[in-house]
Parts: C-alpha cells; sequence; structure tokens
C-alpha cells in the first residue's frame, strides 16, 4: 500500500474536524437567522453612520422655522422637528455618534475587565477576596448614577463618556473572565507552564487568555448593547453627547415635550432608531452565544 493510500478501517474526517473550532463557530454563525438578522440590523445602522450625510435629502443641522413641526410626507418622511430640521435625516445621520462612543465604551470595558479578571482568576486568595469585594460595591451602583458622578467631576466630552461607561462596565466583565480563568487554571497546561518556570503574566496572557477567549466574546456583544443604551440615557439627561449633534438620545431630549401636543413624529422614529440598534446588537449577541454552546 502506498503512502498516499488510506487503510480502508480508518473513517475520513468530518466536515466539522476539518473546520476546526473556530471554522464551527463561523459556520454556526452563517447558519444562525437570529445572528444574521441582528448583523443586518447592525450593518445599516454602521452604513447610515459612515455615509448617511452622503444621501440623506436635508442637511441635518440645518433649520427651517417656515416647516416646523411638519407632519410626515413627501417632502420630509419622517416630518420635521421644533425648528424645522428634517427627522429622517437627523435620523440616519444621528447614529454616528452612537456608534462611536458605545463600541469605544464596550472595547475599554473589554480590555480593562479581561485583565482583571485574569489578575484575580489566577491570583485567587486575598487579591481576589478584596478585588472581588471592591467591585462587587462598585457594581452595586447604577451605571447611571457613576456616570452622573465622574462626568459632573470631570466635564462633558465624548471621551469622558467613553471612559466613564468602559470603566463602569469593566467590572461586570471582570466577574465573568474570573470565572473562566477559575476553571482553566486548574488544568494540565498551566501546570506544565509553571514547571517549566513561565511567569505569571505569560501564564495568564499567553497560556489562559487564548482559553477564554469564547466567553469574553459573548461577554462583550452584550455590554454592547448595554453601552448603547447608556450613551442614549445619559445623552437624554443632557450629560452626554452635546449639541448641535444629531444624536437620537439628544434628539429625544429635545423634542420630548411636543408629544403633549401631537407632534409624537419629532421622538418616535429616534426612540425606534435606539430600539432596533440595541436588538440588533442582541440578536447578534444571542447568536454569538448560541454558536459557542452548540
Amino acid at each position: 500500500m502506498s503512502a498516499t493510500d488510506t487503510p480502508a478501517n480508518v473513517p475520513a474526517p468530518d466536515a466539522a474536524s476539518r473546520r476546526g473550532p473556530w471554522g464551527e463557530v463561523l459556520h454556526s454563525l452563517l447558519r444562525s437567522g437570529t445572528f444574521l438578522t441582528g448583523l443586518g440590523i447592525v450593518l445599516f445602522w454602521v452604513i447610515c453612520a459612515l455615509f448617511g450625510e452622503h444621501f440623506v435629502p436635508y442637511d441635518p443641522l440645518a433649520d427651517d422655522i417656515i416647516n416646523a413641526l411638519a407632519p410626515p410626507s413627501a417632502e420630509h418622511w419622517f416630518g420635521t422637528d421644533q425648528i424645522g430640521r428634517d427627522v429622517f435625516s437627523r435620523v440616519i445621520v444621528g447614529s454616528r455618534d452612537i456608534l462611536t462612543v458605545a463600541p469605544l465604551a464596550t472595547i475599554l470595558a473589554t480590555i480593562a475587565g479581561t485583565a482583571l479578571g485574569l489578575l484575580i482568576g489566577y491570583f485567587r486568595g486575598i487579591v481576589d477576596d478584596i478585588v472581588s469585594r471592591v467591585l462587587e460595591a462598585f457594581m452595586a451602583i447604577p451605571v447611571v448614577i457613576i456616570a452622573l458622578l465622574a462626568i459632573v467631576a470631570l466635564g462633558t466630552s465624548k471621551i469622558t463618556v467613553i471612559v466613564v461607561i468602559g470603566l463602569s462596565f469593566a467590572p461586570i466583565i471582570a466577574r465573568t473572565v474570573r470565572s473562566a480563568v477559575l476553571a482553566e487554571r486548574e488544568l494540565d497546561y498551566v501546570a506544565a507552564a509553571k514547571l517549566r518556570h513561565e511567569g505569571a503574566l505569560h501564564t495568564m496572557f499567553v497560556e489562559i487568555l487564548p482559553n477564554v477567549i469564547p466567553p469574553i466574546l459573548v461577554e462583550t456583544t452584550v455590554r454592547l448593547g448595554y453601552a448603547i443604551f447608556a450613551v442614549a440615557t445619559l445623552s437624554f439627561m443632557g450629560f452626554g453627547i452635546q449639541p448641535p449633534s444629531p444624536d437620537w438620545g439628544l434628539s429625544i431630549s429635545s423634542n420630548y415635550g411636543m408629544i403633549g401636543g401631537g407632534f409624537w413624529w419629532t421622538v418616535l422614529f429616534d426612540a425606534l432608531a435606539i430600539a432596533s440598534l440595541v436588538i440588533g446588537v442582541n440578536l447578534v449577541a444571542d447568536g454569538v452565544h448560541g454558536a459557542f454552546n452548540d
């Protein structure tokens, strides 16, 4: 029998084996209607954020007092707000700020939370006891309260919002990473790294980290949805993104008083935009979770 022949009693590798673990995850995602639906919604808003100003019918910042509070029509699809700005144009372009601030805050939370989770999960003992109690106390305070206190102290800016939201969500991610690390640190490959006298940083970031990527990815996508909502909430309260941005939360804050007068369109479409983006991100998170748990 030549070297290229395959023995009859040796089964050929199945498709899953040929794809590998990450290939199998990608295959599961591409077969997930939940993931693809959420991804489609998120990509729609990403395209609007990147290129929206090139195809909206009106300048989202240009006012037109003569046409103020005009209802939805063929000329203004979503109507106009109290100073005559086209609501449709503002909704489309308004996705830019929230899709800049929320993902950056989520990335910061993931980096800080992962590093902290690796630290307390690997060393355990007194380090785990002290840091975990601090994190629990920190998480007991609502994120919005922490954000408001920090923004009042540091001043309102996009950078401040990113840092505040990122650091507010970091303890939640750290707790998830800690749980994963506690399971991994008892496995043979970690013991082998210690026998080779590898340093703690090498063991945490080179040996353990690649094996806890799945829960980190799941937690990151979940936190992104919360970050979007947090950014919108802060903007609505006047502590987030500032005028003249067409940001959704800021637009709702500026126009919600019009609802009582029957001018519902000044708020409805911005609220639907926020809801659709959060739903899209949550669908992506559900798809990612399902792909890693198949």
